[in-house]
This record gives C-alpha cells, sequence and structure tokens, in this order.
C-alpha cells in the first residue's frame, strides 16, 4: 500500500511506504473488535526533505486486527477500523531507538473490482516518548 502522509501540524507531506499481509476468518465474523489479522511493516520518513528519504526515519512491524463493514446503500466503498500493536525502530541519532507502537485507524475502501482498490485511512500514532500524532494516508491496494 504505498501512500503519502500528511503528519500533523503542519500538513507535512511524508513517505509511507507499507506492505502487509492480512486474511479474514469467518469465524470472527461477528466479533465487534475484527475479523482479519494481520501482519504489516511501514517505512515513514521523518526528515526534514518531506517525502524523499532521510536519515530520520521509522520502521515498524506490527501485528493487528481489522474490522471491515459494509456502508449503506453501496457496494464500492466499505468502511474498517484497524487496530495495531508492534515495535517501531526511530533512525537518525547515535543509536537506535526501538519503541513500542500503537496505531488506531478508521478508513474507507473504495473498491474498482475484486482486486483492486484506493483506501483512504485517518491514523492515530502512539509511540511513549513521543507526542501523539495523527496521519492521513491514501494508497491504492491490491488482494487475491
Amino acid at each position: 500500500m504505498p501512500a503519502s502522509d500528511f503528519d500533523r501540524p503542519g500538513l507535512l507531506p511524508r513517505a509511507n511506504l507499507n506492505i502487509g499481509i492480512g486474511h479474514t476468518f469467518g469465524f470472527l465474523k461477528h466479533d465487534p473488535v475484527g475479523d482479519e489479522l494481520t501482519l504489516s511493516y511501514t517505512y515513514e520518513n521523518a526528515g526534514s526533505h518531506g517525502f524523499f528519504h532521510t536519515e530520520f526515519g521509522a520502521h515498524t512491524e506490527t501485528i493487528g486486527v481489522m474490522k471491515n463493514f459494509n456502508l449503506p446503500k453501496t457496494k464500492a466503498v466499505t468502511g474498517y477500523t484497524w487496530i495495531q500493536g508492534g515495535i517501531t525502530s526511530l533512525t537518525g541519532y547515535s543509536h537506535v531507538l526501538n519503541r513500542f507502537y500503537d496505531g488506531e485507524a478508521l478508513g474507507a475502501s473504495i473498491h474498482f473490482n475484486d482486486h483492486n482498490g484506493i483506501w483512504v485511512q485517518e491514523t492515530y500514532n502512539k509511540i511513549p516518548t513521543i507526542p501523539w500524532y495523527t496521519t492521513t494516508g491514501i494508497g491504492y491496494t491490491w488482494s487475491w
């Protein structure tokens, strides 16, 4: 899911490259927390050059649970919530800083067909020792 994040404050564009895999489990369909278990890796640039790579970055590995839900009167757009936890490694300092990561997202998927779509998501990010921040992501996704 390649995307650009807009970190606040200031709406600064940042590189955010994510690859993930998830699987929806039928027996979790009625679970209020989620029906899809996910694993993901994300690289996010944190430097002063905006979208381009700098020595300051965050490399995050997470496990999560996603809940997909239908929106009324449409089949082309669905909504989802995504709760993630994992480890983020902050680079660009004298040594790598490893911290716990908590991400909570609300988003929508716009489906072109059964395999291709665009997602739009707002994420609340919390890393201990760093003030919380939100990001808005827009990206492409492929499912099989």
